[in-house]
């Protein structure tokens, strides 16, 4: 193992959504000692650390993204007690928890927002964004809320306009009073001091807001029919340069704790989301990479990004790589169960922390949502929803997949879960389960794979090319993102015997100045 790199920058991050991981108290929806029953599942398939999505008490407009209480458990996963059995059960398996951190909004029923909007001279009233309507009775400026309609919520009882980026429901928070700043911080600590070994921070870009308030401008790209939030250029409204302040005092926090992690929400352009590593790697350890969610599914497209981001990387930044999560379309949904495994090969092959989404292990895929089942708020209010990629974990083919014993689930199961699912894929050899865990054991062994070099060979065509180094060692992930058959030269420095194909079947294999690959197919060669 590399040993000179730390736990999250050579592991595996599994993200669990946990309204739809396992239920063990029968009534749909998944709890904290569901996720406990499974850690064994976890610990054999090979990841090291799970995200667990919030499930902090919450009246559950945004399903866990609206906090009433920072420091405890809803009851619907279960107790603070239930955690630490979670927390402790992980850490003897070797597999560290990371929380789901919701710093820039609470929920309006939060003890904080009742205070503040009780009345005008509140000691914490300046803890959220309040300001008088313009003369005309409008609200202060024309920002948008990222769930529909505008960013502002007039309060009858105290006459002004609060802001919330999300929905009403969600006031944000006004991270420049440094009372806030400390009040959340100390949340921080209470989870850090309880074991966590670190967070995924929500929107983390969010936190600062152009203090003038000043009109976003319009975006002269966006046409009738798309998202209308994205109607506007978000420029005054997040990402603001002040936020890096707040992004190296939360990394103080984590600095007075050993080995935690601090991975940032930052859906921002790359030359932005560098800015978040902190000018001296003093910011967040991880701002999250997207865009393997975001580009287009093509080899030279792929490939070109890679080397931007390796190349836009501060130097002792640590790169890390997401294929999937709770907030868009499933990769088997996006690119079809063919290239979904090219896409398990190439997230557990580059260089950086891969981060796993629940169920993409299996293939799972995206379904289409009744409407009378729809809860997602950004579709009932847009018409564009996740629900689609948060639906139950299919674990066997008994009723409602394992996930439940109620007569039905939060949402919709997939409907091919008796033939898709852990108990059917653990006995297939051939089976996307057993890649991804082939994938991970490999990377888990081979320094080169975990920590070494990156190197793009070809990015033409079909065909994404590139080779990972350490020490002398190395491999070459070769992979085909067409639909047909495709021969690849090699120059002399790349023979060896393939150590893994995406079809499971050529493993041994010699391989010399050509590697023929089938349709769909992504093969890793040993070199030497």
């Amino acid at each position: 193992m590399a040993k000179e790199h730390l736990w999250w920058q050579t592991g595996i991050v599994y993200q669990i959504y946990p309204r739809s991981f396992q239920d063990t108290s029968g009534n749909g929806v998944g709890d904290l000692p569901g996720i406990l029953s499974r850690l064994d599942y976890l610990q054999w398939l090979g990841v090291t650390a799970i995200w667990i999505s919030p499930c902090f008490r919450s009246p559950m407009k945004d399903f866990g993204y609206d906090v009433s209480d920072y420091r405890d458990i809803d009851p619907l996963f279960g107790t603070l007690s239930d955690m630490d059995d979670v927390i402790a059960a992980a850490h003897e398996r070797g597999i560290r928890v990371i929380l789901d951190f919701v710093p820039n909004h609470t929920s309006d029923q939060h003890p904080w927002f009742i205070e503040s909007r009780s009345s005008r001279d509140n000691p914490k009233r300046d803890w959220y964004i309040w300001r008088d309507a313009k003369a005309d009775g409008s609200p202060p400026n024309n920002w948008l809320a990222n769930f529909g309609g505008i960013g502002w919520q007039w309060d009858e009882h105290t006459n002004q306009f609060y802001y919330h980026a999300f929905l009403r429901e969600q006031p944000d928070l006004n991270w420049r009073n440094p009372e806030v700043r400390e009040a959340m911080f100390g949340v921080l600590r209470f989870w850090l001091d309880r074991g966590v070994d670190g967070f995924r921070v929500d929107v983390l870009y969010h936190l600062i807001k152009d203090e003038q308030l000043r009109d976003n401008p319009e975006n002269p790209k966006w046409e009738e029919g798309e998202n209308p939030y994205r109607r506007l250029k978000a420029v005054y409204s997040s990402d603001q340069d002040e936020v890096h302040d707040v992004v190296r005092e939360m990394r103080r926090v984590f600095d007075s704790y050993d080995d935690r992690v601090i991975i940032g929400e930052t859906y921002v352009p790359l030359r932005r989301l560098v800015k978040y590593y902190g000018e001296n790697n003093d910011g967040a350890h991880m701002p999250f990479n997207f865009q393997l969610l975001l580009l287009e599914w093509r080899a030279e497209r792929i490939g070109e990004f890679i080397d931007r981001y390796e190349g836009a990387l501060p130097e002792g930044a640590w790169p890390n790589w997401v294929l999937g999560n709770h907030d868009y379309p499933r990769i088997a949904w996006r690119v079809g169960a063919a290239q979904a495994r090219i896409a398990a090969m190439l997230l557990l092959t580059l260089r950086g922390t891969p981060t796993l989404y629940y169920g993409d292990e299996l293939g799972m895929a995206d379904i289409e949502i009744p409407p009378d089942r729809v809860v997602d708020p950004p579709a009932l209010t847009l018409g564009v929803g996740r629900d689609g990629e948060r639906t139950p974990m299919q674990w066997d083919a008994s009723p409602n997949a394992g996930f439940t014993s109620a007569e039905e689930p939060w949402l919709p199961l997939a409907p091919d879960y008796a033939a898709q699912n852990t108990a059917v894929q653990r006995e297939d050899t051939l089976s996307m389960l057993t890649l991804h865990r082939r994938l991970i054991h490999l990377r888990q062994s081979e320094d080169a794979l975990m920590a070494g070099t990156y190197h793009r060979m070809y990015a033409e065509g079909d065909i994404l090319a590139y080779s990972r180094r350490h020490n002398g060692g190395g491999f070459a992930v070769i992979l085909n993102l067409g639909g047909s058959e495709q021969v690849v030269e090699l120059g002399p420095a790349d023979s060896g015997r393939i150590a893994l194909s995406t079809h499971l079947d050529r493993e041994g294999d010699e391989v010399s100045s050509r590697v023929k690959l089938r349709p769909d197919e992504g093969v890793i060669i040993r070199l030497g």
